[in-house]
Formats: structure tokens, C-alpha cells, sequence
């Protein structure tokens, strides 16, 4: 699953941009799936138009009954984490973006991957694989695609 950052990061200069293009094109090149959620989509209109998105290379996944479900345990997980103090995430509401989305990677079965720059997204990542065994695995955009997935940068 291809989180907002990726298509920020393609459509703008900035420092990233060579990561993202590295893993779109790695993507598209070997043939992996790009899944983006209607939730990324929203995000990605606050200061984008949908126009700029590349959807023809990308399947877009609704929210669905079943995401619900799955987040209420997610979300239950983070908040409890975060009155105990077990987890530091700066200001924001853990509910409408974050768990929303990792709960559509795990219940989509053909989501391996989530994509994505944001830290403090992947601190309640980490949280959720002490406490529940998350199907997917959180690959960050920090890092070049090469690095990732053990490939020589040729």
C-alpha cells in the first residue's frame, strides 16, 4: 500500500524525490501491485489534485466495514499506548489516518507492503507488531529502494 508521501514526493522537488521515483519505478518494473487508499487520496487533495496522481498505474481500495473493525483494534492498541506513555507520537490524532490505513494493508490480502515517509507513522507500526502480528511489512521511504531490498545500485 502506497501511502500519500510517495506521490508528494514525486510531484514536488524535494529531498526525496530520488527514493520515490527509485520505488515506482522498482514497483512498476517488477510487476508489484500499487494500492492506495481512498483515505491517502483524500490527503493527497489537501494540497494536490487528483489529476496529478498516477491512478492508471494504481488500484484504489475503499474503506470498508471490515477496515472498521480492524482499526477499533488497532486504534484501541495506539490510544492505550499512548496515555500508558509506552509510546511518544507528536500532536495528532491516531485514529483517522494511521490505524485507518494499516488496517486496510492487513486485511487486504494482497498488500505485502506499506509505503510510506512518515516517523511517526512508524512508531505506532512498531507499537502494533509488539501487540498484534501486522500481515505487512512497513517499508520507509527514508531509505533508497536499493537498500531495501538488498540490491545493488548499478
Amino acid at each position: 500500500m502506497i501511502q500519500v508521501s510517495l506521490f508528494v514526493f514525486l510531484t514536488k522537488e524535494t529531498l526525496f524525490l530520488k527514493n520515490a521515483d527509485g520505488y515506482f519505478r522498482y514497483f512498476l518494473q517488477k510487476e508489484i501491485t500499487m494500492i492506495i487508499s481512498t483515505i491517502s487520496i483524500a490527503e493527497y487533495c489537501v494540497g494536490g489534485d487528483v489529476d496529478e496522481l498516477p491512478l492508471r498505474n494504481l488500484q484504489i481500495v475503499p474503506f470498508n466495514l471490515d477496515h472498521s473493525k480492524r482499526t477499533g483494534k488497532f486504534a484501541k492498541i495506539a490510544f492505550s499506548a499512548k496515555r500508558n506513555g509506552k509510546i511518544d507520537v507528536t500532536n495528532r490524532n491516531i485514529i483517522p489516518n494511521d490505524t485507518k490505513l494499516f488496517a486496510q494493508a492487513d486485511c487486504e490480502k494482497a498488500i505485502e507492503f506499506y509505503l510510506s515517509s512518515d516517523t511517526e507513522n512508524l512508531k505506532i507500526y512498531n507499537l502494533l507488531r509488539q501487540e498484534t502480528a501486522p500481515k505487512f511489512q512497513f517499508i520507509d521511504l527514508n531509505i533508497p529502494y536499493n537498500l531495501t531490498f538488498g540490491l545493488l545500485d548499478l
